[in-house]
């Protein structure tokens, strides 16, 4: 995007690094932040407690920002699969019920539904994939009036199809569903309006497009969503007045922070805060056109080699995420081993080959991966 954004990160200049959908690469100012907890610990043990719980909400209020929805509605988790599962063992179950989601989901997005099939009976209703889309008519048509809760993901990890979050939550509103939407392949390549979006429940991680350390998970719950799932994953500061260790009986949070049980990872919130600071004072609209427009230039150029473009590019469908296949037949797997090789780092995803560049790539690293590719 601009030469001060690609100093910052170090892995731009040892690599082509196109894989933020994989494992994004941190700020120097993000690794820096964390090591100064550290050595804050290490020379003055909890004496600086108060900042290291400050900070945690500092971060929490940009999330907030990010996503249009109140600090208090966001609980922090370990990743997106601790967010779903939490919420999978919170809802109240019976047979007859059932959950809408997608084939090609991430297994983050599938397991806690299928151990809900498995226990409770629930019939878990799957759309197919169609051309790497999503027939938006066929999934919403999955949805009726023994659906509990539907799920997706904003943009889907195997082809980059981006879904119509608002059309899949009236449908899921109209028979009273719950809408759990995985933002991790999304939320840092753009912004959210949750609550304009009708989306009830989000989960998402810090590791991918938020350029955030691992370990920095996040819940989010509507109000709605938090009067009807239970906080099942509960600790000592899940309750009202957490520091007041002899009112045992005292209630839970009312918000999304009952979900959160315990001591967290404060270095690693250090470093959320600096990436999470980056990208609002860049501007999430600024990075999503620029993303926008690097995957065109991706597109375009890819139109001279011999591979097949299996990303819906069509408005509103596209993002951040190219996956492409080679016609000829040549694994995606061995095609990103031979990049690797040369400092070129993509990912192999089921058949296809998987293609993320963020803000901080430029033109020069698309025409270097097009200029590798067999």
């Amino acid at each position: 995007m601009n030469e001060h954004i690609r100093s910052l990160f170090p892995a731009a200049n040892n690599y082509t690094y196109l894989n933020s959908a994989a494992v994004a690469p941190m700020p120097s100012t993000a690794a820096e932040a964390v090591m100064s907890q550290l050595a804050d610990v290490s020379n003055h043990g909890s004496e600086h407690y108060t900042d290291w719980i400050a900070t945690k909400n500092r971060a929490r209020g940009l999330l907030g920002l990010m996503l249009n929805v109140r600090p208090e509605q966001i609980a922090f988790m370990r990743n997106t699969s601790d967010g779903f599962a939490s919420v999978a063992a919170g809802i109240d179950w019976a047979e007859g019920d059932n959950i809408v989601s997608f084939a090609g989901e991430f297994p983050s997005n599938f397991y806690p539904w299928r151990r809900v099939r498995d226990e409770f009976g629930v019939e878990l209703r799957l759309s197919p994939e169609r051309d790497g889309r999503i027939d938006l008519d066929e999934f919403c048509s999955l949805v009726d009036s023994n659906t509990k809760l539907v799920a997706i993901s904003a943009v889907q990890f195997a082809s980059g199809f981006q879904a119509d979050l608002g059309r899949i939550a009236e449908a899921a509103h109209a028979v009273d569903a719950l809408f759990a939407v995985d933002i991790i392949q999304a939320l840092g390549a753009r912004g959210f309006d949750l609550t304009g979006l009708g989306v009830d429940i989000a989960s998402s991680a810090s590791h991918k497009w938020l350029c955030a350390p691992e370990g920095c998970g996040f819940l989010y719950l509507s109000d709605d969503a938090r009067n009807r799932v239970k906080p099942m994953l509960t600790g000592w500061i899940s309750v009202e007045t957490p520091w007041d260790f002899e009112d045992r009986e005292q209630p839970w949070r009312s918000d999304a922070l009952a979900w959160e049980s315990g001591t967290g990872c404060s270095s690693l919130f250090y470093g959320l805060e600096q990436s999470l600071k980056l990208l609002t004072e860049t501007g999430l609209d600024k990075i999503d056109s620029y993303l926008e427009a690097l995957t065109d230039q991706l597109c375009e150029m890819l139109a001279g080699k011999d591979y097949e473009i299996l990303s819906s590019r069509a408005p509103g469908e596209k993002s951040a995420i190219v996956c492409v296949k080679h016609r000829g037949g040549i694994h995606c797997s061995d095609i990103a081993k031979n990049l690797q090789a040369a400092k070129i780092i993509v990912s192999p995803r089921n058949d296809r080959l998987r293609i993320a560049p963020h803000f901080f790539n430029n033109q020069d690293d698309i025409e270097r991966l097009v200029e590798h590719l067999p």
